[in-house]
C-alpha cells in the first residue's frame, strides 16, 4: 500500500468521553433529576451507570470510533456529559458557558481538558463565550453535515445571542430552534441530524415557529418524527457512526424507519443516565467534524496527490 493510499483512508470518528467515576444525581436542574430517588439506591444505580457507560464505550469502539478521555473530578457529577463541554468544528473549539451554577463548576476542568488535547495536536483553537451568554455546547448546537449548518436549541439553557457568536467563530449558518417542553431542555434530547441527511425529531418539543423552520429545511421524506414513547426514552439522543446509529432505546417502528433508510441500530442501554436527563449523545462529544471549508493536512495532501494523478493521466 503506497503513501497516497494510506493517506486516503478515512480517519475513525473521534469522540471525547469522561468516565462516570463521580456520576450521581445530587441536585436537580431538569425534570428528570430526582436526588432523593437516586440516594435511595445510590450504590446500585452508580454501579449500573458504570456498567452502562462501559457498554457505550465498547459499542463505539466496536463500530469504528476513536475515543479520547477527560479525567473525572470529585464534585462534578455531570462532567460525564461531555456533549455539553463545547461546540467543535474544523478543529476549533468554542467552550460552553453553562446557565446553572452547578455546572459552571465544570468549566475550569473542561478548559484544562481541551488545552491538553490542543497540546497533543488534536485541536487548533480554543475560544470562549462572551460573559453572560449561555451556550451548553453540542447539547444545544448540533452540526448538520449534509446541510452545512448548525441547529441551535434555545429557550431553556442556551441563549439566542449565542447564534451570532457561533456564526462568527465557525463561519457557517446557525438556525435557532426554540424548545417548548422542559423535559427536552437541550436540543440533543429531541433532535438528531443523521449522516444520511434524515433528521430524527420530536415535534412536541418545539414551538410552532421552530417546527416550521425544521420543515423548511428538511424534506418530508427525510423527517423521522418520534412519538412520546420513543422521545421519553431519548431515542433522538443518539450517536451516528456512518450507517450505524447508537442509541439506548428504540421501538420496533423507529427501528424499521431507520432500517428502511439503510441505517443499522446499535443498542447500548443507558437507563441510569436517563435519571439525570442524558443518554448516548450526551455522553459523547465529536471532535473531528469538518465543515468542508477546512481541511486537515493529511486530507489536503491526499487531495493534492489525487489532483496530481489526474493531471498525469
Amino acid at each position: 500500500m503506497n503513501d497516497a493510499t494510506l493517506l486516503a483512508q478515512p480517519s475513525p470518528p473521534r469522540y471525547l468521553m469522561c468516565r462516570p467515576q463521580y456520576f450521581a444525581v445530587t441536585y436537580s436542574i431538569n425534570p428528570w433529576m430526582d436526588p432523593k430517588a437516586w440516594a435511595g439506591s445510590s450504590a446500585v444505580l452508580h454501579a449500573t451507570a458504570v456498567r452502562q457507560w462501559a457498554g457505550l464505550h465498547s459499542a463505539l469502539l466496536g463500530n469504528g470510533a476513536s475515543i479520547e478521555l477527560i479525567d473525572p473530578e470529585p464534585g462534578l457529577p455531570d462532567l460525564v456529559f461531555t456533549a455539553n463541554a463545547a461546540v467543535v468544528l474544523d478543529r476549533k473549539v468554542l467552550l460552553a458557558c453553562f446557565l446553572h451554577a452547578e455546572r459552571q463548576r465544570e468549566q475550569p476542568a473542561l478548559l484544562a481538558g481541551f488545552r491538553a488535547l490542543q497540546a497533543r495536536g488534536l485541536i487548533d483553537e480554543i475560544g470562549e463565550m462572551p460573559e453572560g451568554v449561555a451556550l451548553e455546547g453540542a447539547g444545544d448546537c448540533i452540526w448538520d453535515r449534509n446541510r452545512g449548518l448548525f441547529w441551535l436549541g434555545n429557550g431553556f439553557r442556551s441563549q439566542p445571542a449565542a447564534r451570532a457568536v457561533i456564526e462568527r467563530q465557525f463561519g457557517v449558518p446557525c438556525l435557532p430552534l426554540v424548545l417548548a417542553d422542559p423535559s427536552f431542555y437541550h436540543l440533543d434530547t429531541c433532535f438528531c441530524a443523521l449522516p444520511s441527511g434524515d433528521v430524527i425529531y420530536y415535534p412536541a418539543a418545539f414551538t410552532p415557529a421552530a417546527l416550521e423552520c425544521i420543515h423548511q429545511h428538511v424534506a418530508p421524506a427525510q423527517r423521522i418524527a418520534l412519538d412520546r414513547h420513543d422521545a421519553s426514552r431519548f431515542a433522538a439522543n443518539a450517536v451516528c457512526l456512518g450507517d450505524r446509529v447508537v442509541m439506548s432505546s428504540c421501538s420496533t417502528t423507529l427501528r424499521r424507519s431507520l432500517e428502511e433508510r439503510g441505517l443499522k441500530v446499535v443498542n447500548a442501554p443507558l437507563d441510569a443516565f436517563l435519571r439525570s436527563g442524558g443518554s448516548a449523545c450526551c455522553l459523547t462529544l465529536r471532535l473531528d467534524h469538518l465543515s468542508g471549508r477546512a481541511m486537515t493536512p493529511a486530507l489536503a495532501m491526499t487531495n493534492a496527490t489525487r489532483v496530481g494523478a489526474e493531471a498525469d493521466s
